[in-house]
C-alpha cells in the first residue's frame, strides 16, 4: 500500500523536475512513510514517483518503486497488494523469470512481459491502482481496481497528464488549476457524485475496473478508456438452478479463501469489528486462521441508539480475539472534521467518517498497518435498507399489495432513525434515472431529494451557471445501460448503488482515504473478484427473504455469530447527527462560525451567505421535524465541506506546500546530494 504520482509530457524533449516529482510524493507522505522514489525517463517527458508503505519485502532499498524492467521496456509505480502473488511468483519463475525483489508489483513486470499488459490484467487479485509505461509503444496506462477500493486521479494539461493517487498528489504539479467546477459543487452538496468526477475542474478519477491510456502523437496526447472488467448480474432467465445448499458451500469456500488471502503479510494484520454481520463472520474466520488471538479494533460512541460496542464484544469473546475499543464522543468529531477533509477531498455528510479518522489513528499508533475489512457485503448481499426497499416495491411480483405494504413499513420502523439519510422522506421519481434503470432507485432519492434546495445554497455565479442542470439526468447519463437492461430489480439496485454511491464514498471518504490518513492498509475481503463473480449470481431470494437482509451470509455463517447478531438486522454504521446531542450541535456551530461566516463565504465565492444561514435556523429550531432534521444535518455537513475544501486546496498554494513538506522530511536535501554525485 503506498502512494504514486507522475507526469508524461506532451513535447518529448520537456525535461521532468525531479523536485516537482518529490513534492508529489511528499504532499501523500502520510500514505508511504517507508520511503521515497521517483524515476525519470529521459529524453520521454515521462516521470514516475512513489511514497511507500511497506508490508511485503520490507527491505528499504529492494522494495523503492517505481520499477523498472531490465530491457528498460516497462516502467511502474504501483499501490496496493496483489494476492496470490506467491503462486504466481512461482509459476513465473518456473517458466524462467528472474525475481530481484519479493515485492508483489515486481509482479507486473514479468506479467506483462509474459501476456502484455491487457492480458496480465485478469491474473491480478487484489486492490490496486498503478501507471505503466511502455518504452516502445510510448504509450503511459492508468489501471484501477476492479471497484476502486484503490484511488487513482488524472488532469490533462496545456503541458501533458498528470496523476497521482489522491487530487492534492495532482495538484501539486503547478500546471494543474485549482478550482470548484460548478457542477462538482451541485453534487458536493447534495452527497451523491456523477461517476467520473470530482468536485474540481479538470481532475477526474480513473473509474473502477477501467484503465485511462495516454499516448503522444504528434506533440500531443490523446486520452481514452478503455473498461476491463464490470459487475455482470445475469440476465433475466439465465440465472443457474441450484439448491440453497449447493449456493451456500460455494460461499463458504469463496469466503474462507478471500480471508486466508488477506491474512497475508510481513507485518501483523488486524479485524475491524463491528456490531454487523460482515466484521464479525470476518473475525470469526480469522480467528480460525490464526495460531495466536486476532487483534480486533472497535469504534463505540457516547449515545446508545448508535454505539454497537456491546454486540461486538460478544463477538470477540465467542473467538477469543484480542479487542480494542475506542470511544468516541461528538465533541471529538468536529474537533477533527477539517483534518478529515484534507484527507477524503470531498464533503461528507456524517461524521463516521471522522471516527474512522481517529480510528485509524489509534490502530496506527498499536503498531499495526494492515486490517482485514467488511465492506462489499451489504453490496454483495442487499444489506443496505434502500436496496431491500427497491426489492420490496420493484422486485416481488409474486407478493400481494398487502404483503408488500406491511414489508415497507416494517422497513420504515426498523430503520426510521435514518429517516431522511438513507431512505427519503418520501418516494421520489426522476424521468432520466426510470428512463436507464426503469425506476429511480432508493439509494439515490434520499439524496436527489436535496437537489432543489441546493441551487438557492449556490452563489450567484453558480446559479446561473447552473440554471437548466438536472442532477438525475447527469447521474442517469453516467451509467451503462447495457448492464441494467434485462435484469432483476435488485441486480439493478445494487448495480447503481455500487457505480454512484459505494466507490466515492463507501470505499473512498470512508475506506482507504481515511485509513490512508494514518498509513493503514484496509482489505475488504468480500471484494475478492471470484468471490464476487459468484455472488453476482445468487438469487435474489438467496439475499433478502422474509426479513432477513444479507440471508445467505448469515445461514452461510450461522455457526460463527452469537445468537443476538444472528437475529439482528442490518444497522448501518452511523455517528450520531449533531441535533441528537447539544455538545456535538455547539461543535457543529462553532465550526459554522468559522467556516461559514460571511467574510468565509465572500471570499470562497461558492454559496449564498443568506440561504445558509436560513438553514442553519431551521436546523436549529426545535419546531422542525425529525427527518428533516436530520438531511439538514447532512446539508450543514456538505456545506461545511465545501468551504474547508475550498481553503485546503483552492486558497492554499498546494505545490508550495508540497515542496515545503518535501523539505521538511528532508528529502530536498537528500535530492540534492544525489544530483551533486552524479
Amino acid at each position: 500500500m503506498c502512494g504514486i504520482g507522475g507526469v508524461m509530457y506532451a513535447d518529448l524533449a520537456q525535461p521532468v523536475d525531479p523536485q516537482i516529482l518529490m513534492g508529489m510524493a511528499a504532499i501523500q507522505y502520510h500514505r508511504g512513510p517507508d520511503g521515497f522514489g521517483y524515476k525519470v525517463v529521459e529524453g520521454r517527458g515521462v516521470g514516475f514517483t512513489h511514497a511507500r508503505l511497506s508490508i511485503i519485502d520490507l527491505n528499504p532499498e529492494r522494495g523503492r518503486q517505481p520499477f523498472r524492467s531490465e530491457d528498460g521496456q516497462y516502467l511502474v509505480a504501483h499501490n496496493g497488494e496483489f494476492y496470490d502473488y506467491k503462486r504466481l511468483r512461482a509459476d513465473l519463475t518456473s517458466r524462467g523469470y528472474s525475481f530481484r525483489t519479493k515485492s508483489d508489483t515486481e509482479l507486473m513486470l514479468h506479467l506483462s512481459d509474459r501476456f502484455g499488459l491487457d492480458g496480465a490484467l485478469p491474473h491480478l487479485r487484489g486492490e490496486f491502482a498503478f501507471a505503466v509505461y511502455e518504452h516502445q509503444q510510448d504509450r503511459l496506462t492508468l489501471v484501477r481496481d476492479r471497484f476502486g477500493v484503490k484511488p487513482l486521479f488524472y488532469s490533462l494539461t496545456p503541458e501533458g497528464l498528470v496523476f497521482g493517487s489522491e487530487i492534492k498528489v495532482v495538484m501539486a504539479h503547478p500546471s494543474v488549476q485549482r478550482r470548484f467546477s460548478a457542477d462538482g459543487l451541485y453534487h458536493q452538496l447534495m452527497q451523491t457524485m456523477v461517476p467520473g468526477t470530482t468536485g474540481f475542474e479538470g481532475i477526474y478519477p480513473v473509474e473502477p475496473g477501467q484503465k485511462v491510456v495516454v499516448q503522444r502523437q504528434g506533440g500531443r496526447l490523446t486520452l481514452h478508456k478503455e473498461q476491463y472488467w464490470d459487475l455482470n448480474f445475469p440476465l433475466l432467465g439465465t440465472r443457474p438452478q441450484r439448491s440453497d445448499e449447493d449456493y451456500m458451500e460455494e460461499l463458504r469456500q469463496r469466503f474462507v479463501e478471500a480471508i486466508q488471502l488477506r491474512l497475508e503479510a510481513d507485518v501483523p494484520v488486524a479485524c475491524y469489528l463491528s456490531g454487523g454481520i460482515d466484521s464479525c463472520t470476518i473475525l470469526g474466520v480469522a480467528a480460525a486462521c490464526q495460531q495466536s488471538p486476532v487483534k480486533a479494533f472497535t469504534i463505540g460512541f457516547d449515545d446508545s441508539d448508535y454505539d454497537e460496542t456491546a454486540i461486538a464484544r460478544e463477538m470477540a469473546a465467542a473467538v477469543g480475539a484480542d479487542q480494542d475499543i475506542l470511544t468516541v464522543d461528538g465533541t471529538q468529531l468536529y474537533d477533527h472534521f477539517a483534518r478529515t477533509l484534507w484527507h477524503t477531498e470531498r464533503s461528507i455528510y456524517n461524521t463516521f467518517t471522522v471516527a474512522k479518522l481517529l480510528m485509524s489513528e489509534h490502530v496506527h499508533r498499536a503498531g499495526y498497518k494492515v486490517v482485514v475489512t467488511g465492506e462489499g457485503s451489504d453490496e454483495l448481499f442487499a444489506g443496505y435498507p434502500q436496496l431491500r426497499l427497491d426489492m420490496i416495491r420493484h422486485g416481488m411480483a409474486h407478493a400481494s399489495p398487502q404483503e408488500r405494504a406491511d414489508l415497507e413499513a416494517w422497513l420504515a420502523e426498523s430503520n426510521k432513525l435514518f429517516k431522511g439519510n438513507l431512505l427519503a422522506e418520501n418516494p421520489l421519481a426522476d424521468a432520466a434515472l426510470d428512463g436507464v434503470v426503469g425506476f429511480t432507485p432508493s439509494c439515490l432519492q434520499s439524496w436527489l431529494s436535496l437537489a432543489d434546495r441546493v441551487p438557492g445554497l449556490l452563489h450567484p455565479d453558480h446559479h446561473e451557471a447552473l440554471r437548466d442542470y438536472r442532477p438525475g439526468a447527469a447521474i442517469a447519463a453516467a451509467l451503462e445501460g447495457d448492464q441494467l437492461r434485462d435484469r432483476h430489480p435488485l441486480d439493478r439496485a445494487q448495480y447503481v448503488w455500487i457505480k454512484t454511491q459505494f466507490e466515492s464514498q463507501v470505499l473512498g471518504w470512508a475506506g482507504d482515504r481515511v485509513d490512508m490518513a494514518n498509513s493503514l492498509e484496509a482489505r475488504p475481503a468480500f471484494l475478492d473478484h471470484p468471490l464476487v463473480e459468484f455472488a453476482v449470481t445468487l438469487p435474489p431470494s438467496l439475499r433478502f427473504r422474509g426479513h432477513q437482509d444479507k440471508y445467505i451470509l448469515r445461514e452461510t455463517m450461522r455457526e460463527l455469530l452469537p445468537e443476538t447478531l444472528y437475529k439482528r438486522q442490518k444497522f448501518a454504521f452511523m455517528a450520531p447527527p449533531s441535533h441528537t446531542d447539544p455538545a456535538k450541535q455547539r461543535a457543529m456551530q462553532d465550526l459554522a462560525a468559522t467556516y461559514l461566516s460571511r467574510d468565509a463565504i465572500d471570499s470562497a465565492a461558492l454559496l449564498d451567505h443568506s440561504a445558509v444561514q436560513t438553514l442553519l435556523h431551521r436546523h436549529q429550531d426545535d419546531a422542525t421535524p425529525i427527518a428533516e432534521r436530520v438531511q439538514l444535518d447532512a446539508m450543514i455537513n456538505h456545506l461545511l465541506s465545501v468551504q474547508i475544501l475550498h481553503q485546503h486546496f483552492v486558497a492554499q498554494d498546494i505545490p508550495q506546500v508540497a515542496q515545503a513538506t518535501a523539505e521538511q522530511l528532508g528529502w530536498t536535501e537528500r535530492l540534492q546530494t544525489a544530483r551533486a554525485s552524479k
